[in-house]
């Protein structure tokens, strides 16, 4: 299809338009995080020693025996105008999932109530939308107020957004906005074509600038090499400061995309993407989040020894299957795992 070049694309084939967009902001900061090479070396590691490298990472800055309990509730589902090719929301395939109009405000605090009698911490409310309307922000906003006033932590992942957006919603006191980069620059070109890598980098630098924290990760076992796994965590990693939040999806494959045949990734790189990114990003939630469904219960709590401390909890995300609220509940039992206090991870020092 027109949105995924051939396989065999090198990063000068992808059209440029994939890497640089046309209104972008100030640049991001970049930071001395890990280099390419090193994010590989630490891939390279023997399973044990890497995962105790993670692991004492993990001790240094979080409780190992916590986790955080996050849940996802789809407000704006199907129609969305991008072509990512993992998304079923996406309305450039054909995946059974119908557009609807963006949910009432006392629908999703209902929503956001259950989800905390089930003992989510924070909830996050996601938007197929390419950016959100003017017409759209003051229901957005109440969305807000009104789940933080239950005393959950928010998260809203709605497309791109212009300044007024990010301000609109930091005012409201939104605590954490959702942007992923997806993948590295040189694979991005072959899963989406309508947004930008550097749009992406400019979202992401309006919601820091409003005082926003940063839930940014991306997607692994979408076709692309290690080294590609390896150019997306060197990219969450360099920005100033890496986000407090980072999401490390397991492609769902769903039939109807260009990626519903995709070949299926290795468990143990899985793991191994997960430790990585702890090693990286050492002050950040790691979240083990999309493709949970499909992971025996074994390759879950690997994940979560390798440095994982956040899952995203319910019976579905946006709309893909999740495990059940009691089999979570069962897991997390019988490994004498806690849920975690709702607090922010600590700064990266200065």
């Amino acid at each position: 299809m027109s949105c995924c070049p051939s396989p065999g694309a090198s990063a000068a084939q992808i059209p440029a338009a994939a890497l640089a967009g046309p209104r972008a902001a100030s640049p991001l900061p970049a930071r001395q995080g890990p280099s390419i090479e090193r994010i590989l070396a630490w891939y390279a590691l023997p399973f044990p020693e890497l995962i105790y490298q993670a692991q004492a990472v993990h001790r240094q800055h979080f409780d190992p025996a916590s986790v955080e309990l996050a849940s996802l509730l789809s407000i704006k589902t199907g129609g969305c105008p991008e072509d990512c090719a993992y998304c079923p929301q996406s309305s450039h395939y054909d995946t059974g999932v119908d557009a609807d109009k963006l949910m009432p405000v006392q629908e999703v605090v209902d929503a956001a109530r259950r989800a905390q009698a089930a003992g989510a911490q924070r909830f996050c409310m996601g938007a197929a939308w390419r950016s959100p309307k003017p017409r759209h922000m003051q229901a957005l906003a109440e969305i807000v107020r009104q789940v933080k006033a239950l005393g959950m932590q928010t998260c809203m992942t709605l497309g791109m957004l212009e300044d007024e957006h990010a301000r609109a919603l930091a005012q409201a006191g939104l605590d954490y906005y959702n942007h992923n980069l997806d993948t590295a620059p040189e694979f991005y070109g072959r899963i989406i074509t309508t947004r930008t890598y550097q749009e992406r980098l400019d979202t992401l630098q309006r919601v820091r600038q409003a005082g926003i924290r940063v839930c940014c990760g991306g997607i692994v076992g979408m076709g692309e090499s290690r080294r590609e796994r390896a150019g997306l965590i060197h990219q969450l990693a360099s920005l100033d400061p890496y986000p407090e939040s980072v999401p490390i999806n397991h492609l769902v494959r769903v039939a109807g995309t260009p990626l519903a045949q995709a070949e299926p990734l290795d468990p143990f790189e899985f793991v191994r993407t997960i430790a990585v990114a702890r090693l990286a990003m050492p002050r950040a939630r790691v979240r083990l989040s999309a493709g949970r469904e499909q992971m025996p219960e074994s390759l879950q709590a690997l994940c979560l020894l390798a440095g994982a401390n956040s899952i995203f909890y319910g019976d579905t995300l946006l709309v893909t299957a999740n495990p059940q609220v009691q089999a979570d509940q069962a897991l997390l039992a019988r490994l004498g795992l806690r849920v975690d206090a709702a607090t922010h991870p600590a700064p990266e020092p200065a």
